[in-house]
Parts: C-alpha cells; structure tokens; sequence
C-alpha cells in the first residue's frame, strides 16, 4: 500500500540575520522529515532546539532560508491548508471578555461554517475538552490549563486533517494532563495527522508513533518511539507470584546456559499512573 504523506521537509534550514543581514543564529538546519497520514509524530529537544521554528516554517509563519516543505501537498504556508489545519501555539491569545462559546463562534465565523453546524460543533468541542461546566465564564477568569483546553478546542473548530501542537499540556495538573494525552490519542485514532512539539519527554513517549530529537538546530534521531527505546540485548522475563523454588531453578538453568542475570526486580508503576490511581480511589470514598 502507498503511504500517504501528510507532512514533508528537504533540507529545511532557518537562519536567523540581524539588522544587516548577517547570519545570527542557525535555528534550523537540513531537516528532513516525512510524516504520514494518521500518525502521531513528536518533535522533541531541549528549548533552543528549533521545534517551534520548525512549526512556524510549516505553517508559513516563517520564510525558510533554504529547502523546502509541504503540508498535505501543499507548500508550506499556501492558502489552501489553512482550511485543513489547526494550530495550538505554546501560547493561546484570546479576547479575554469573550467566553467559551463566544470565542469559538467567533473562530467558527472565520471558516465560514454554518450557524447551526457551528453551534453543533462548538457544543461537542467543549464537552471534548472538558469545559461544559465552564463554557458561559469569561476566559480573562480561565487558569493557564483551562485557556490551554479551549485553546486545543480553537485549534479543531474546522475539523482539521493535520493538527500542530505546540506544548499542549503547559500548565495543566496530572489529570489534565492525562486527559490531553487521552484526546491527542482519540485524534490519531479519528485518522487525523498530529505534529506535537513537547520537552516533556514522558507526554511524548505516552502518544507518540514516531519521534525526531532535535539538538542545536539539526536532527540528531528519529524513529518508531518501539523500536528506539527497545534495548535489544536484554530480555525481560515477567512471573506473577513465582515460588523461590522456582527463581533458583530459573537462575541455575541461566547459569549453565552461560546467561548473565543483570538484575532480578518487580516492575513498577509510573508516577502518573500511582497519583492518577489515589485520585481516583479517593473520589470513589
């Protein structure tokens, strides 16, 4: 089967020049990327790497200094995408007198979608996004993690095919941050092509199919996250409840094999697993 590609880069590169023209910083260097249609694809480095530079050259918020990219075979940046994307930029500017529903009217106006289909869509955006219980407040009252859900609701009010996320949990609690993992999730599983740009390494590794580590400027790795963080040469086996009887049998047998035993521990739980997990509990009393 063909693949279809989503999003493409040929040696995209940025360089940024000061007053005279002269080169200041490389921001961006030969970057070569191709995302298909339906994944999940996260660019990940520390700040200073050039993830939303390379956000803004794919949304034609900026002029590359050399190379080239497309966005649903499109060139970056051409009119026609517009109507086919959502941006949700590391931070959300909004009227702060209007509210929710008020707010994403107003951006649904801009797609020229139809005042009932509107009204629909906004209804199912905000209970998305978990604001019904919020949607008639002012967002000037909204905290940091409210504004990043209406935000995420913004950047879906026409349906897009391909999604650019730019920090999408700053400023959200663990259970807001599960919940925006969850709905990036729903995202890939609704068929739509999601960009997500994060330093926060386990939102990544949670709903990502495939990552880049940008470094300085230029791609350092890039793979399915499966394969990258598989180390290959070690073998885990999982027991439940195994007798010590049966853990020395289990050693010896290694040992004649000439196998090294590099550790022998229980698993354990993610952090945001056990806090999620007491949370939940402590509602349930």
């Amino acid at each position: 089967m063909e693949r279809e590609i989503s999003i493409k880069t040929e040696s995209l590169t940025k360089v940024y020049t000061d007053f005279w023209g002269r080169p200041r910083v490389r921001a961006l260097h030969n970057l070569d990327l191709e995302i298909e249609k339906g994944e999940i694809f996260g660019l990940l480095g520390p700040n200073g790497s050039g993830k939303t530079t390379t956000l803004k050259l794919l949304l034609g918020l900026l002029f590359p200094t050399s190379g080239r990219a497309w966005v649903l075979g499109e060139p970056a940046g051409n009119v026609r995408t517009y109507q086919r994307t959502g941006f949700l930029p590391e931070e959300s500017y909004f009227y702060r007198f209007l509210n929710a529903e008020e707010s994403l009217d107003f951006y649904g106006q801009l797609f020229e979608i139809p005042g009932k289909e509107r009204k629909k869509k906004i209804e199912e955006l905000i209970e998305l996004v978990g604001l019904r219980e919020a949607g008639k407040r002012r967002i000037g009252e909204y905290s940091k993690g409210m504004a990043r859900r209406i935000g995420l609701a913004q950047a879906l009010i026409n349906d897009p095919e391909v999604i650019f996320l730019d920090e999408p949990t700053s400023g959200l609690d663990p259970i807001g941050c599960r919940e925006m993992k969850d709905l990036i999730l729903e995202l890939g599983r609704r068929g739509k092509t999601v960009l997500l740009c994060s330093h926060l390494l386990a939102d990544v590794e949670d709903v990502c199919d495939k990552i880049a580590i940008l470094h300085r400027g230029s791609l350092t790795r890039i793979g399915a996250v499966k394969d990258l963080l598989t180390i290959k040469h070690i073998v885990q086996i999982a027991m439940k409840d195994p007798s010590e009887k049966t853990l020395e049998e289990i050693k010896a047998i290694l040992k004649r094999e000439g196998t090294e035993i590099t550790g022998l521990t229980h698993p354990t739980e993610t952090l945001e697993e056990l806090f999620l997990e007491t949370i939940k509990e402590r509602e349930a009393c």
